[in-house]
């Protein structure tokens, strides 16, 4: 049985968690067979700064932190489901990709 494994990523997480429960949704309506969302780790992408432009004074450093949140679903392939997850409007921070498996 084919299988459709959708991907997604954001640094939002309630966009990213307001579009699983969509494609759950959607997974119920068509009785389709559905696994997840699966939380995967999240990565933290961390920038250390000099508050000082100069460089004289005080060494003071501020530091910035941005998490990548992760989510992966496997979806039963139904022609109808899909077609209904490809019509679900996405977030503009949340990157999809759908894959097909076998």
């Amino acid at each position: 049985m084919a299988i459709a494994r959708i991907n997604l990523a954001s640094i939002e997480i309630d966009k990213l968690n307001q579009l699983c429960a969509n494609i759950k949704d959607i997974a119920e309506k068509t009785k389709v067979d559905i696994h997840g969302p699966i939380p995967l780790p999240t990565k933290r992408l961390k920038h250390t700064t000099r508050r000082s432009p100069c460089g004289n004074g005080k060494a003071s450093f501020e530091n910035f932190e941005m998490r990548v949140h992760k989510r992966l679903i496997d979806l039963g392939v139904n022609e109808r489901a899909l077609r209904l997850v490809m019509r679900v409007p996405i977030p503009e921070n949340v990157h999809i990709q759908i894959e097909m498996m076998e």
